[in-house]
C-alpha cells in the first residue's frame, strides 16, 4: 500500500480543524466529514490512516488523525484532521507547521454548538488569520448539521434562531473575515459530501496542482538559462466585448400588477364593483393626478388647474363601510378605496394601468431623456417603444369602445393624467416621433420616492440608522424580498426590518438600483461590496453590472496607478469565485498586483 503513495510525483496537503460531530443525532456520532469524504469519493483510492496521541493533554484522544490516499490516479493526498482546537495552545509549533505546509485548510463546526463556535471565532480564528497573512491558501468553512429549530429559517434577514444555533449569516461573516468559501452541509449524504463539499475541495486540489506544476516549469526554465536575458513584452490580446444582462425593469413592474402583491389601492366603479387593484407608489411615480389623489402633493404644489380638475372629476377616495372586508394582512392597514366616476374611463381602466405598469421607463423617457427638437440614440429608441405601446393602448380601447368620440375622450383623459404640470399636450397624436413637439408627460419616476418617507410602508434598520422603502417596489424587483414579505416570515407583518451583513451605503446603492434600474459605483471597492450584496439577494443583472464596472476599471487603469492603489487582484478574483462572479473570474489579461 505504501509503494504507490511513495511513487507519486505530486502531492496535495489538506489540514482540517474543528469538531463537526455535534451536528448529527447520537446514532451518527462516529461520522466524520473527512473520513466520510475519503470513503465515498470515486476519485480517492488506497486510503490509510494513523493517529497521533498527546498523553499530556488528551489521554486516548488523538490530537489529529493523519490520512494518506491517492487522488486523480497518481497524486498523493495527505490529510491532517484536528478535532481539538487547543492544539494551538498545547503544541504551537506543530499547529504552525501544519498551516505552513497546507495547500488547503478546512474549518468545520456544528451548527448546533453555538458556544464552541463562539470560542473558535474569538480565540482561534485570529491565530489562523495571522498565520495566513503571508501566504495565499484557500480556506473552506463547513457548517455541518441540521439546525434543531422546528422551522429552519433560510431568510438572510431573519434572527429567529440566533440564540440556539449558529445562523447562516454568522457563518458567512466568519468566511468573509478569512476570505473563505462557505458551505452548509445539512447531512453527510452523497450529495452534500460527494458533489457539494467534494466538488469544492477537488476544485482547490486541481488549482493547487496547477500552481505547483507551473512553479516546476519555471524552475526548469531558469536552470536552462545561462545568462540574464532582457524581458520580452508581448502585446496583450484584444479582450472580448463584455455584454451585460438585458433589463427586465418593465416586466418586473408589470408582473407586480398581474400578481396583485402588496396592493394598497383598489379601484371601484360607481356601483361599487371592484375593477382592479394597484399600488400608490407606481401610480404616483407617473402622475401628478394620483399624487393629488393620495395626498402626496397639495393643489398648491401642483398649480395646474387641468390636473386638479381631472383628479376631481375622475376619482373620489371613499372610506365608507360599504366595501367588502379586505382579508390580506398588512402592517400598514387596509388599501385605499377609489371610486372611478367616468364610466367609459372605468371600463378601460385595466388596459390603462397595464400600459402604465408595463412601460414605466418608456413613459418616463418621453419626458426628460431626449432633445425637445428631435431625440437621438438609445433615448430615442425608448421613446419609440413608448409610442408603440401607446398605439397598442389605442387599439385596446377601440376594441372596447366602438364610438370614436368616446375613444378620443378616454385617450385625452389618459394624456391629462400623464401630463407635466404647466405643459400643454398636443391634441393631435401621442406618436412623438411623428411630431415636432412630443407629448409632455409627467417628469416624475420611482427615483423621486427613493430613500424618502413618502408612502413608505417598511423601514430597514441598518448600522444604527433607518432606511425607508416601499414593499411594492422591493417585491417586484427582488425575488428574495418577495419571498420574505409574502411568506411566513416575521418580516411579512413587520414595519421595522433589521439588515445584517452589509453597510448602509452599500444597501442604499442596492435599493437605488431596485428603484431606478441603474447603478453607478464610485470605486472598485464599492462595486465589490455591491456585488456581494447583489449575490446575497440574488439580483443577477446587478451582479453583471458590478462585474463589468470592475473589469472596465482594471483594464483601463495603468499598471503604476494600479500598484499605488494597494488593490490585491488575487484577493479580488478570490472573492469573485466565491460570489459567482462569472464574468470577472473568467476574464484573462488583467494585471496582477499582490
Amino acid at each position: 500500500m505504501a509503494g504507490p503513495l511513495k511513487a507519486s510525483l505530486m502531492s496535495v496537503h489538506v489540514v482540517a480543524f474543528g469538531n463537526e460531530r455535534g451536528g448529527f443525532s447520537e446514532d451518527n456520532q462516529q461520522s466524520s466529514l473527512i473520513w466520510t469524504y475519503l470513503g465515498r469519493s470515486a476519485l480517492i483510492s488506497e486510503t490509510e490512516s494513523s493517529l497521533l496521541l498527546n498523553s499530556a493533554n488528551h489521554v486516548g484522544n488523538p490530537v489529529f488523525t493523519k490520512y494518506q490516499a491517492c487522488v486523480f490516479g497518481n497524486v498523493r493526498l495527505v490529510v491532517h484532521d484536528c478535532p481539538f482546537w487547543d492544539i494551538f495552545d498545547s503544541d504551537w509549533y506543530t499547529s504552525q507547521n501544519l498551516i505552513g505546509g497546507a495547500d488547503i485548510i478546512v474549518i468545520k463546526y456544528s451548527v448546533n454548538d453555538k458556544s464552541s463556535f463562539q470560542e473558535v471565532k474569538d480565540s482561534y480564528v485570529p491565530m489562523i488569520k495571522r498565520a495566513l497573512n503571508h501566504c495565499s491558501i484557500p480556506v473552506i468553512i463547513s457548517a455541518v448539521g441540521a439546525r434543531k429549530s422546528e422551522v429552519p429559517c433560510t431568510c438572510p434577514l431573519c434572527t429567529s434562531d440566533r440564540g440556539s444555533c449558529v445562523t447562516a449569516s454568522e457563518g458567512i461573516q466568519l468566511a468573509k473575515e478569512l476570505g473563505a468559501t462557505y458551505l452548509e452541509l445539512h447531512s453527510l449524504s452523497d450529495f452534500y459530501i460527494g458533489k457539494y463539499f467534494g466538488g469544492v475541495l477537488e476544485y482547490f486540489m486541481i488549482q493547487s496542482l496547477n500552481q505547483k506544476s507551473s512553479e516546476k516549469m519555471k524552475k526548469r526554465k531558469s536552470h536552462k538559462c545561462h545568462g540574464v536575458k532582457p524581458p520580452q513584452l508581448e502585446q496583450p490580446e484584444k479582450l472580448p466585448i463584455l455584454k451585460g444582462e438585458a433589463s427586465h425593469y418593465n416586466s418586473d413592474l408589470h408582473n407586480l400588477l398581474i400578481c396583485c402583491q402588496c396592493v394598497d389601492v383598489i379601484f371601484y366603479s360607481e356601483d361599487l364593483k371592484e375593477v382592479i387593484e394597484a399600488h400608490k407608489i407606481v401610480l404616483c411615480s407617473v402622475s401628478h393626478v394620483f399624487m393629488l389623489l393620495f395626498n402626496v402633493k397639495s393643489p398648491a404644489d401642483i398649480q395646474d388647474s387641468s390636473i386638479i380638475r381631472t383628479a376631481q372629476t375622475l376619482f373620489a377616495v371613499n372610506s365608507e363601510a360599504v366595501f367588502p372586508v379586505f382579508n390580506r394582512g398588512s402592517p400598514c392597514g387596509p388599501p385605499v378605496r377609489v371610486i372611478v366616476k367616468d364610466s367609459f374611463f372605468c371600463f378601460c381602466l385595466s388596459d390603462i394601468l397595464h400600459f402604465i405598469y408595463s412601460e414605466l421607463q418608456s413613459v418616463e423617457s418621453l419626458t426628460y431623456h431626449f432633445d425637445p427638437e428631435y431625440p437621438q440614440g438609445a433615448d430615442f429608441l425608448k421613446m419609440l417603444e413608448g409610442a408603440f405601446q401607446w398605439e397598442l393602448l389605442e387599439e385596446d380601447i377601440k376594441k372596447k369602445l366602438k364610438d370614436p368620440g368616446e375613444v378620443e375622450l378616454v385617450l385625452e383623459k389618459v394624456k391629462c393624467i400623464l401630463k407635466t404640470p404647466g405643459k400643454v399636450n398636443s391634441s393631435k397624436t401621442c406618436r412623438s416621433h411623428q411630431t415636432s413637439r412630443p407629448l409632455q408627460l409627467c417628469d416624475t419616476s420611482l427615483r423621486l420616492f427613493f430613500n424618502t418617507n413618502v408612502l413608505a410602508d417598511v423601514i430597514f434598520q441598518i448600522q444604527g440608522d433607518t432606511v425607508p422603502a416601499h414593499r411594492a417596489v422591493l417585491v417586484a424587483r427582488c425575488e428574495v424580498m418577495a419571498a420574505m414579505f409574502n411568506g411566513s416570515y416575521i418580516e411579512a407583518n413587520s414595519f421595522l426590518v433589521p439588515v445584517y451583513g452589509v453597510s448602509k451605503d452599500t444597501f442604499l446603492s442596492f435599493l437605488e438600483y431596485l428603484y431606478t434600474d441603474s447603478c453607478c459605483p464610485a470605486s472598485i471597492l464599492q462595486a465589490m461590496s455591491l456585488l456581494i450584496c447583489a449575490e446575497m439577494y440574488q439580483i443577477s443583472r446587478l451582479q453583471h453590472i458590478c462585474e463589468l464596472y470592475i473589469i472596465t476599471q482594471l483594464q483601463s487603469m495603468p499598471s503604476r496607478e494600479l500598484v499605488s492603489t494597494s488593490l490585491s487582484i488575487v484577493s479580488l478574483l478570490r472573492k469573485a469565485k466565491r460570489k459567482s462572479a462569472i464574468l470577472l473570474r473568467c476574464t484573462d489579461g488583467l494585471p496582477v498586483c499582490t
